[in-house]
């Protein structure tokens, strides 16, 4: 990652000991550490991210290029890719209904408000 090698390790140890101490030391490593590893969860989550919404274009453009051709002699990528976006949305649009497990979901419809009576 940084070309760093045994001994320029071991300067920046020793410098870093006569700088910081053998009391502070440990707890700057920790600190360097966790900095680090922010950044390196920071960078994963950006990247994991970025590759959804690249995905997502692409199932777009399919979509796009799949009602050009009017949903007629589409190839198995493209059908597939339409299959896809049309379960991703139906996921969206219904998602209080049955559960991969079986169990029966609350429906949007069940969870209406009540509105008051008139007593009148």
């Amino acid at each position: 990652m940084f070309d760093i090698g045994f001994w320029e390790l071991i300067v920046i140890a020793v410098i870093g000991l006569l700088v910081l101490g053998p009391e502070r030391l440990p707890v700057a490593i920790r600190t360097v550490s966790r900095l680090f590893k922010t950044v390196r969860d920071t960078a994963n989550a950006v990247k994991t991210e970025l590759a959804q919404e690249l995905k997502m274009e692409e199932l777009h453009r399919d979509l796009k290029k799949a009602e050009q051709l009017g949903m007629k002699d589409l190839s198995p990528e493209l059908q597939e890719s339409i299959d896809k976006l049309k379960d991703a949305a139906e996921s969206v649009n219904r998602p209080y209904e049955k559960s991969a497990g079986g169990e029966q979901k609350i429906s949007p419809s069940a969870t209406a408000p009540i509105e008051p009576q008139d007593k009148s």
